[in-house]
């Protein structure tokens, strides 16, 4: 028997795995990136292997949930804010071939997408075809708060964040639940004390800091790096709201404590005015939201939703806040359209300018206008008979959304330091006697309204 060049057989060994590697090259290049899509290795604007990274885990994302039959929407602040850019060339070619990866390839630790509860119940099957694609999961439950009420606190839990990770790169699933205020909500992200902290950077994500509150988007399906993906119709519009998304729930637990020192008025008369109240106030909101402008709930109105998640009885009016800056010319004549006819107008705009619109039967709607200093904000008061100017100072505050009769609506975030300036340390304990000119903690004598401004100042209907 023949010697066996060990040399010779080294070489035949080395050049068949350089074929099958070959082979291998071929096969992906021309086969699996036509199946699966664009591979964005050697075309203009070349990206690194992580960048490209990026791109394929969206991508095997979307075709995950697509075999689940489960529809998301992109909400990833990045890049919508780069899609917004380029809006109207994405939604005029929405089946061009993108020559470079720009927006899942743009450098970040996550990709967000949403997801409404309603169109998704089966999340063992997902997971189960998700871990078998490589993918590691990690679900963040936490209570429902849409089932909390005066008579129960709800301790059941619902899903309120997916985190899907490959790789170098996750996929943050938020789930948005429809309110009783015909909005969407999703819940902050609280990790169990058993969860993997490292799991992945939490504190990087845009969602879950807080709990948010949303319009219901109008979605349009587009193309992004030939992938099809759906996206809000309005990308900026999107972002906006984003920004201001804050959501404080109402304090029930506290609610009821409260009314078990002070029980609380279920006679006929006060039925009847949060009836009216809230009718109101839903009525106020509409006309206000018609006109874009903003606004947020004050005085007692306030002080009834985060004392006792309701309509205080004996305070027989709805107070409401809006900017100076925000105010419009339009807001009367609105208002009278609407059936509320002015009742008073005091002040001007330059100057303590407050509004008053009387409501079914004796329940009145008053729109105090906030002014902004450089370390506080302030709305006037005007005594008719006197022409007497007052002052009520609060501390800086800005506006999150909040869940009140059923309606979704503005409360300064900074609800406490709000209701304390108005009210001051003693604010839980109900005061059915109040006035306007000396009660308040913040109040300040702001001098006399001069005589022949009154015609225009002082106007009583």
């Amino acid at each position: 028997m023949q010697k066996i060049n060990k040399n010779a057989v080294l070489a035949l060994l080395s050049l068949t795995s350089l074929v099958f590697l070959l082979f291998q090259l071929y096969y992906y290049k021309f086969y699996l990136s036509q199946k699966n899509g664009a591979v964005f290795s050697k075309v203009r604007g070349s990206q690194s292997g992580q960048d490209s990274t990026r791109w394929h885990v969206v991508r095997k994302f979307l075709g995950l949930l697509s075999s689940h039959n489960i529809p998301v929407y992109l909400i990833d602040p990045l890049i919508l804010g780069l899609v917004d850019k380029d809006f109207e060339q994405i939604r005029s070619s929405p089946d061009s071939p993108s020559p470079e990866c720009r927006y899942f390839c743009a450098p970040r630790d996550f990709t967000t997408f949403a997801l409404l509860d309603k169109t998704w119940k089966h999340e063992v099957g997902l997971f189960r075809t998700a871990e078998k694609m490589g993918f590691q999961w990690l679900k963040i439950i936490n209570k429902d708060p849409r089932l909390d009420g005066m008579d129960d606190l709800s301790g059941i839990e619902i899903p309120l964040h997916y985190i899907f990770k490959l790789a170098s790169h996750a996929i943050h699933l938020v789930v948005f639940y429809e309110r009783s205020g015909n909005y969407l909500w999703h819940g902050p992200l609280r990790l169990k004390q058993h969860m993997d902290r490292k799991f992945v950077p939490f504190r990087k994500l845009h969602f879950g800091r807080y709990p948010g509150a949303y319009e219901k988007p109008e979605l349009l399906l587009v193309s992004i790096d030939d992938l099809k993906v759906q996206i809000p119709k309005n990308p900026s519009s999107f972002l906006e709201e984003m920004s201001h998304s804050r959501f404080l729930e109402c304090r029930y637990r506290e609610a009821r404590a409260f009314f078990q020192l002070y029980p609380d008025d279920a006679s006929l008369d006060a039925v009847e005015f949060r009836k009216k109240a809230k009718s109101l106030l839903h009525l106020a909101a509409l006309t206000l939201n018609n006109l874009g402008v903003k606004f947020w709930l004050s005085s007692g109105t306030c002080l009834g939703w985060y004392r006792q998640c309701n309509v205080i009885p004996h305070s027989k009016d709805v107070d409401l806040g809006v900017f100076i800056r925000d105010y419009k010319a339009d807001i009367i004549p609105a208002f009278q359209k609407a059936g509320l006819p002015l009742k008073h107008k005091f002040g001007k705009v330059e100057d303590s300018l407050e509004l008053s619109f009387q409501g079914e039967d004796d329940v009145k709607l008053d729109i105090f206008f906030f002014y902004e200093e450089d370390d506080h904000i302030w709305n006037g008061g005007t005594q008719a008979k006197s022409g007497k100017k007052f002052k009520y100072l609060f501390p800086k505050f800005t506006l999150c959304w909040t869940e009140f009769v059923e309606l979704k609506v503005h409360v300064p975030c900074e609800t406490l330091q709000y209701v304390e300036a108005n009210y001051g340390p003693d604010w839980k304990v109900p005061v059915k006697t109040w006035d306007w000119k000396s009660s308040p903690s913040n109040v300040q004598y702001n001098g006399v309204w001069p005589v022949d401004e009154w015609d225009d100042v002082i106007q009583i209907y």
